[in-house]
This record gives C-alpha cells, sequence and structure tokens, in this order.
C-alpha cells in the first residue's frame, strides 16, 4: 500500500497516476492523516468496484451503529427509523 501526500499529489500528479496503474490503490494523506483511497479502476470493473465501496461504507455505517446502540443499549423501533431517517436526511444533504 502506497502513502503520498496532498501536496504531492498536486505537485507530481502524473507520477502518481503512474503509481496506481501498478500498485492499484493509493493512500492520500493530509497532515499525516489518511483523508482519500485511489483505487485503478477500468471501464469493465468501474461499477462493479463503486458497488462494493458503497457496499463497504454501509457494514461500516452499520457497525459504526451496532456499537454505538451497545454503548447505549438497544434502540425501541422508533429510536430505529429516526436514526434511518437522520441516515438518509444527511445523506441527502451531502449529495447536493
Amino acid at each position: 500500500m502506497q502513502f503520498v501526500t496532498v501536496r504531492d499529489f498536486r505537485s507530481s500528479s502524473r507520477e502518481i497516476w503512474d503509481k496506481l496503474s501498478r500498485d492499484d490503490e493509493i493512500i492520500v494523506t493530509n497532515n499525516g492523516k489518511p483523508t482519500a483511497l485511489l483505487l485503478n479502476v477500468s471501464e469493465n470493473n468501474f461499477e462493479e468496484t463503486l458497488r462494493l465501496i458503497r457496499q463497504a461504507k454501509v457494514l461500516r455505517i452499520v457497525g459504526d451503529m451496532r456499537e454505538e446502540a451497545g454503548e447505549r443499549g438497544f434502540l425501541n423501533d422508533e429510536e430505529i427509523d429516526a436514526e434511518i431517517q437522520a441516515y438518509r436526511d444527511e445523506k441527502r444533504k451531502n449529495a447536493k
């Protein structure tokens, strides 16, 4: 797994694209913290890769929700519906 800084990404993008074609993934860091993941995709696997990434994000969110629920106690049906609605609202807000 390769790491590059935001600064290097801006100044040496051609070299980074070359690295990406060889390494398949690069982590972009900002102030030493990972902030983005670059993946090498092709027209043949783009849709499948995007679907899998979205699926992984949902699984992470559900895991986070389960962890939080375990810390706070179990949620009732109304609380579950409110959590789902809040997530959907946030998703719509970020899509704009």
